[in-house]
């Protein structure tokens, strides 16, 4: 268990639960480390297809995946994954080609494994340039890379709300497809963590989500 000084929080959920919005809000809030492990996922998704490797192909992703250089940059509060030296901009990792593929690659066992070490390493990261503590959002957070968090939610909404809110962003994946894959895969499928707090956001602001989460924090995080 990290050391009581240094706070993680693990925030989980489907595609436009309000992860992400509610994540950097916390971050700001307590001057916490915003790690979107979603965004890392996408960058080596657009890697992997940049390098011709298809999801369907285990041993081409764990080979080319173990082979590439993971580093982390920190722009404000915000973690970047560097690939072999590169942050890959977000004008890549949003293209219909990577909202199509990144569930599949996702799925796969031994991407997620080359992951792991990288994720929880965010800690370090974190630790290094002052921070108190960590908001990391995902699928399989407060369930596979810190189950003992001090603080784990999840998030979900209904689907037509969250179909509604992709829109907006300017997203056309699939909700109900990024689900059925979220959650049917065998390495850490999407779920609700036992003993995570479940947040409803559907009928909620984006303020009234993290007023309820800031409730819990507070005995332990101070405000900026």
């Amino acid at each position: 268990m990290t050391e009581p000084s240094f706070t993680i929080i693990a925030i989980d959920g489907g595609a436009a639960s309000g992860k992400s919005s509610t994540s950097r809000a916390l971050s700001e809030r307590f001057n916490l480390l915003h790690v979107d492990t979603g965004s890392f996922y996408r960058t080596l998704t657009a890697e992997l297809l940049h390098q011709g490797v298809q999801p369907d192909d285990a041993t081409a992703i764990a080979k080319t995946a173990t082979a590439l250089r993971l580093e982390t940059d920190v722009a404000g509060r915000r973690a970047q994954m560097k690939v072999n030296g590169r942050i890959v901009p977000d004008a890549e990792i949003r293209t219909a080609a990577v909202n199509a593929s990144v569930s599949h690659f996702a799925a796969v066992p031994e991407l997620r494994a080359a992951l792991l070490a990288y994720q929880r390493g965010q800690t370090d990261v974190a630790k290094t340039h002052g921070f108190p503590g960590l908001v990391m959002e995902g699928r399989d957070i407060g369930s596979v890379i810190f189950p003992d968090a001090h603080y784990r939610f999840f998030l979900h909404a209904d689907p037509v709300e969250r179909a509604r809110r992709r829109a907006a962003e300017g997203q056309t994946d699939s909700i109900a497809e990024r689900d059925r894959l979220d959650t049917t895969r065998k390495s850490a499928p999407l779920s609700i963590p036992e003993g995570a707090i479940d947040i409803d956001s559907t009928h909620l602001t984006l303020a009234q989500v993290v007023d309820r989460i800031s409730q819990a924090l507070e005995t332990k995080l101070t405000r900026r």
